[in-house]
């Protein structure tokens, strides 16, 4: 799976609010923090307003607070509302894809792999992750020593 920027930027972003608590946080200091470039932070910042996962407000007292609780904001929202679906084929839905011959059950392949990420990434929220306090399913997985292995083609 490929993380892009605006993906790892998005998340890290709204730990820190997440971690803010009720205190707004100035989209300055969050890019300072967090060392992501101010402008690109903004363009972020905006996605997730859009999405409904932040909440903003002008001025002197102003600032970003999360939207919703952190312990309802799982990964797969942030995923989804700056990059849209968890898992795509060429920009389509894993089920809209068709394929024949020996591809033919290569669909299938994809379903499960966006099942699998599904499981991961939605029972993951911002507070698990800023609470220190990840799903046992996820730190089995993290617990595995293949987990922390390098494969090369």
């Amino acid at each position: 799976m490929h993380i892009t920027a605006r993906v790892d930027y998005a998340v890290r972003t709204l730990l820190e609010l997440a971690a803010a608590g009720d205190a707004p946080a100035k989209a300055e200091g969050l890019a300072k923090s967090q060392h992501i470039p101010h402008k690109f932070l903004e363009a972020v910042l905006a996605d997730l307003r859009r999405g409904g996962l932040v909440r903003s407000r002008r001025g002197p007292e102003g600032g970003y607070w999360l939207a919703r609780p952190a312990d309802e904001i799982s990964v797969a929202d942030i995923i989804r509302t700056v990059e849209g679906p968890l898992a795509s084929v060429r920009g389509e839905r894993p089920e809209d894809v068709v394929y024949t011959g020996p591809a033919e059950r290569l669909r299938d392949v994809w379903i499960a792999l966006r099942v699998n990420l599904r499981a991961v990434l939605e029972e993951v929220t911002l507070a698990d992750i800023v609470d220190d306090d990840l799903p046992g399913f996820v730190s089995e997985l993290i617990a595995d020593p293949g987990a922390w292995t390098r494969r090369e083609v």
